[in-house]
């Protein structure tokens, strides 16, 4: 009996229609890009303006309007309930397009005390779960920036908090890159400690947004490896060392890249001994440093990162209009040096202009589809970007 059960099977499959294209074992088509956008409470009109026009290009936004007072308890900076958001916010549901408010603070000390305290904490968790509830918002994006290494744990259980009292709401999380320590460092310390978990957070968020800008002068191999001036917003050599070790954490259908629109300013001065220092003037957006280039008759040129940006020697400068709008705390100038070599001599001291173009948004884009990751995250719009950034996001 078993022969003859074997033998009428065999027939079965003999006389199944055969399709010689379905016997060759084919790769599963890459999904579509999610493509999400943070946009600036305190440029509301012209990023709502700049969204709305170009709506059918995100999955997702991001209002940047949540902030946490103090306390611990959530202030609204941008006044969700008003326009320009309120038709923002119509206009995305009507195209299925998820609304996902960001919760932004950088306050180091409140966030360890408000997060290590029990009672604080749930509280928190449970005004964000009501306020998503009660609004109608699809989920909350969580950008806690700044955190202690001994805040690690409490975040973590914030997060976990978080998540079971969403339930099908998503919980979106925003994290600062994490550079291989052979590329930060040229002798690692023994004693490394960070703030992020990231198996407590593959776990607790729905998708999590990596924040790949602002690199400076963090990576000591591209600094060699690169003609000086360099000082990058996000060289894509950094950005695939971030995400790469990234994704041995957590899975790259949960990761987004997290591309700038913005640039940089600085002052360039030669060390004696070797490198430069890079003390930083202010952020801007790009019509400033196109401006500045023309009144300048300078032609602005790709760099070592595929940005974009020139030289000069400064007289009378007058900041551009966005100084401190690259987040939600003003922009404070810094100071960093890094042991690299020049393309050319440079003597005394020179400001470089170096931004994100639209060229230097596709790198990033390209990037994220050849490591299949799940998509990307603009910051920031606001009607300031380069605006052939939207061709390239279709």
């Amino acid at each position: 009996m078993k022969y003859k059960a074997i033998f009428v099977i065999a027939l079965f499959f003999m006389f199944l229609p055969f399709d010689a294209d379905a016997a060759t074992l084919k790769p599963a088509p890459i999904p579509k890009l999610e493509v999400s956008g943070w946009i600036p409470y305190w440029r509301s009109a012209t990023g709502t303006a700049d969204a709305l026009l170009h709506i059918d290009a995100f999955t997702e936004i991001n209002p940047f309007g949540y902030t946490v007072k103090n306390d611990g308890t959530l202030a609204d900076t941008a006044k969700m309930d008003e326009e320009p958001w309120t038709t923002l916010i119509a206009e995305a549901r009507k195209r299925k397009i998820r609304v996902i408010p960001t919760v932004m603070w950088s306050d180091t000390l409140a966030i360890h005390r408000i997060l290590s305290n029990q009672k604080t904490r749930i509280a928190l968790e449970d005004e964000i779960t009501a306020l998503v509830k009660e609004k109608g918002f699809d989920g909350i994006d969580i950008d806690f920036e700044g955190k202690k290494a001994e805040t690690k744990n409490y975040y973590s259980t914030f997060l976990k908090g978080l998540y079971q009292r969403m339930g099908k709401k998503w919980v979106m999380c925003t994290i600062e890159a994490r550079t291989p320590l052979d590329s930060r460092y040229d002798t690692i310390p023994k004693d490394i400690r960070y703030a992020n978990d990231f198996v407590a957070i593959n776990k607790y968020c729905d998708r999590v947004r990596i924040m790949t800008y602002d690199q400076g002068t963090i990576d000591v191999k591209l600094n060699r490896a690169r003609s000086a001036p360099y000082i990058p917003v996000a060289d894509p050599a950094w950005v695939e060392k971030v995400m790469t070790l990234t994704m041995q954490t957590i899975p790259k259908k949960k990761l987004s890249i997290g591309i700038a629109t913005y640039g940089y300013e600085y002052k360039v001065t030669k060390l004696s001994e070797y490198g430069y220092r890079y003390d930083m003037q202010w952020a801007f957006n790009p019509r400033y440093a196109i401006e500045l280039a023309a009144s300048l008759g300078i032609i602005p040129t790709r760099n070592g990162s595929n940005e974009i940006g020139f030289m000069y020697t400064p007289t009378t400068i007058v900041p551009p209009a966005t100084v401190g709008e690259t987040g939600s705390n003003n922009v404070v100038p810094t100071s960093t040096t890094a042991d690299n070599q020049p393309s050319k001599e440079i003597n005394g001291s020179v400001n470089i202009v170096w931004w994100s173009d639209a060229k230097a948004i596709k790198d990033k884009v390209d990037l994220a589809k050849k490591l299949g990751l799940r998509g990307v995250a603009i910051f920031k719009i606001d009607g300031g970007a380069d605006p052939a950034m939207w061709d390239i996001l279709k």
